[in-house]
């Protein structure tokens, strides 16, 4: 009978488990298994290296002392074992895990590699070997196993160095194997070490083959990566008819599909949990799947789960016949592999998408800045349309008491025919958009069953999105964006960009709405006489739909109120009429400094506020500050003017206009008790009155 060698052990239970095995002494590593490649480059960096040895390079210390399995989390958000290896010759410990247990772990170590501090290492072979493994089953199953491996890890590093010194001395192996003398013996003794060493080249050139795609796909994106996969798995296994499916909350979509799923839209509900899939990966088998339609669909087709950490992202589905067990395992233990490589892409272009977005809506917030009376509805349609690339936009504004949408503008190929059309504009598909109140996004018209568009508006693209804007339940104007520049069609991503910037475009279509109705009373009821800025009952039924908003869809908001320091005083010694100049030029001021989709209003006397929708508390203070120093640095008649700041955000505490406005009054109540000149955040506030009360009550006990 042959004995396995001890390393092969080792590899053997890090493979089957999905983690590493490190075997250490006192003072070094005597023997590795499946060790994770960012351990390696993290490890061998003079920057990170003694972080390492401040967690990894304890667990001989941490499992003597304890003489029992010492769980820990490195500073890399690796989760490991230290491990005491027990009837040892000499002492010894092992190093189980070095695993990522969450998809979140994971996703930050993809953030610190491509954006933070690990950006120094090349991805390829910092992610070649990454371990992503949420079960602590099998974490403390591969302790078990490893703990009794001690004496034969000893033999076999001793065997290793031995077999190193004869070959440096030039000695053979026969030299040194006296026992092997009978033929027969030695005839099926090769025979058996023949058969192993083939099928371990076997897998070795299958491991091989996989590394090298892996290897490939770190310089594509993530689609062209799930491209390559699919034709390597046709090429390699002789597959015709494959898809990629993607998540999509509780059902799987199609991404792409080969030979007789090309074309086809796959759906696949998913039950309330995941662990169908899992017990799949687990055993590494497919789900097979009956499909339900007319005799010309694959009645069946195996679903290969593909999971990270946790979570089930996407899967492989194969329509050929797949009866050969070992096939499926194969193709089971693929998926499995290529789950972390993958992940990896899709993170990276999650990030680079993050950062595309947040420039984006930046960008646009800044182009609002410039918006004037003149051109308002053109400018605005067409930075519209350059944030989502599209060479054709229209903007339509719906007026409540004539039930009618209007064109306010339109720009590409046959915009100025658009605008002076007297038939009824948007009833093929606007007014069903807009009457329904979600937008619509549509990658091929023709599959949907809509009129089809006048010939001689030609089209070049059939994708589209629809997009309405409202102000709490009033309905206010819908965009329109087609024929996209790059040619491709509009998908999510797209529709979250719209969603982000949809209240800042509702209020200023609903603002210009304002100021463009004929009725000087109407426009007066909303207006501050002196200051020319909305007034306190605008500013507070704005507010309450903002906050509707932001609990509805989560957006943050934040509000400030702000009064003009001094101001009774700088009253009393000049006079009214200088005082209402104090008040226009501050107005002004806030015209200047704000964003296009900011709400500034006279609240009463020489308090102002301000509502800044889709704007977090940081972002508002960042704000405030630039008012404060703006007013601070303009010279105003007979002496400087400066003004308090206080803003409140929203948030589960403070979820109503009424709440919002007195959170922000007591923030500027502290800014005027700092001394005046100076902006205070009530969140801030309430840290501080926590932290006081804490202590105090410590100091009681």
């Amino acid at each position: 009978m042959s004995i396995e060698p001890t390393d092969k052990v080792l590899e053997k239970i890090a493979d089957e488990n999905g983690l590493a095995i490190i075997v250490v002494d006192e003072t070094a590593a005597v023997a590795k298994a499946n060790n994770n490649s960012i351990c390696e480059h993290l490890y061998s960096s003079e920057e990170f290296a003694p972080r390492c040895a401040e967690f990894c390079g304890r667990a001989f210390e941490m499992a003597a002392n304890a003489g029992k399995p010492v769980a820990y989390q490195c500073h890399a958000g690796l989760d490991c074992l230290a491990v005491p290896l027990l009837k040892t010759e000499k002492p010894l410990a092992a190093i189980v895990g070095r695993i990522f247990s969450s998809g979140e772990k994971f996703e930050q170590a993809t953030e610190r590699a491509f954006e933070g501090d690990w950006q120094q290492f090349p991805q390829a072979g910092f992610f070649e070997n990454v371990l992503i493994n949420s079960s602590a089953k099998a974490l403390e199953k591969a302790a078990r196993r490893v703990e009794n491996l001690g004496d034969a890890v000893l033999a076999e590093e001793k065997k290793r160095k031995g077999a190193e010194e004869r070959r440096s001395e030039g000695v053979g192996e026969k030299a040194v194997s006296p026992e092997i003398n009978d033929d027969a013996t030695r005839t099926e003794n090769n025979r058996q070490s023949s058969a192993v060493d083939a099928q371990i080249g076997d897998d070795a050139e299958e491991v091989a083959a996989w590394r090298s795609l892996f290897g490939s796909i770190f310089e594509l994106g993530y689609h062209e990566a799930c491209f390559s996969i699919i034709r390597f798995l046709a090429r390699r296994y002789a597959l015709d008819s494959m898809a990629w499916l993607e998540r999509r909350e509780n059902r799987f979509e199609s991404l792409l599909a080969t030979g007789t799923l090309d074309g086809r839209q796959f759906r696949i509900n998913l039950p309330a949990n995941d662990k169908l899939l899992f017990d799949a990966l687990e055993k590494e088998l497919a789900l097979d799947l009956r499909e339900r339609g007319d005799g010309n669909e694959v009645p069946t087709v195996s679903l290969f789960p593909v999971a990270v950490g946790s979570e089930v992202q996407s899967a492989l589905v194969i329509a050929d016949d797949l009866q050969e067990s070992a096939l499926k395992r194969r193709i089971a233990r693929f998926c499995k592999t290529v789950a972390a490589p993958l992940e990896i892409l899709r993170l990276r272009e999650e990030i680079r998408r993050r950062s595309w977005f947040a420039d984006s809506v930046r960008k646009f917030n800044a182009s609002l800045a410039n918006l004037d009376a003149e051109d308002f509805w053109a400018h605005l349609t067409r930075v519209s349309a350059e944030l989502m690339q599209a060479e054709r936009s229209s903007l339509l504004i719906f007026d409540e008491k004539n039930d009618s949408l209007t064109v306010k503008a339109a720009i590409g190929a046959t915009a100025e025919r658009i605008t002076n059309k007297s038939e009824k504009i948007g009833e093929r598909v606007a007014r069903i958009v807009l009457n329904n109140g979600r937008p619509v996004i549509v990658r091929d018209v023709g599959k949907i069953g809509l009129p089809a568009a006048p010939e001689d508006w030609k089209y070049k693209s059939n994708s589209f999105i629809s997009y309405p804007f409202t102000l709490g339940n009033r309905r206010v104007g819908i965009l329109n964006v087609t024929d996209k520049a790059d040619g491709g069609f509009y998908g999510e991503a797209d529709l979250e960009l719209l969603n982000a910037i949809a209240p800042q475009v509702a209020i200023l279509i609903d603002r210009a709405d304002i100021k463009s109705k004929a009725g000087a009373l109407e426009q007066l009821s909303v207006t501050d006489s002196l200051t020319g800025l909305l007034n306190r009952r605008y500013l507070e039924e704005r507010l309450s739909e903002e906050i509707k908003r932001s609990n509805r869809y989560g957006y943050p908001m934040s509000f400030m109120m702000i009064d003009v320091d001094n101001f009774k005083s700088y009253n009393d010694a000049f006079g009214h009429n200088p005082g209402d100049t104090v008040l226009k030029m501050v107005a002004r001021c806030f015209r200047e400094t704000l964003r296009g989709a900011d709400i500034a209003a006279r609240y009463g006397g020489e308090e102002f506020s301000i509502l800044l929708p889709q704007t977090t508390s940081s972002e508002a203070e960042t704000i405030a500050e630039r008012v404060r120093e703006h007013i601070a640095a303009t010279k105003f008649p007979n002496r400087r003017i400066t003004v308090s700041i206080g803003i409140a955000s929203c948030c589960l505490n403070l979820n109503s206009a009424r709440e919002l406005i007195v959170a922000a009054d007591k923030a500027l109540y502290e800014a005027k008790g700092k001394g005046r000149n100076t902006v205070q955040v009530y969140e801030n506030l309430q840290v501080r009155k926590n932290i006081t009360t804490d202590t105090q009550m410590h100091r009681e006990r």
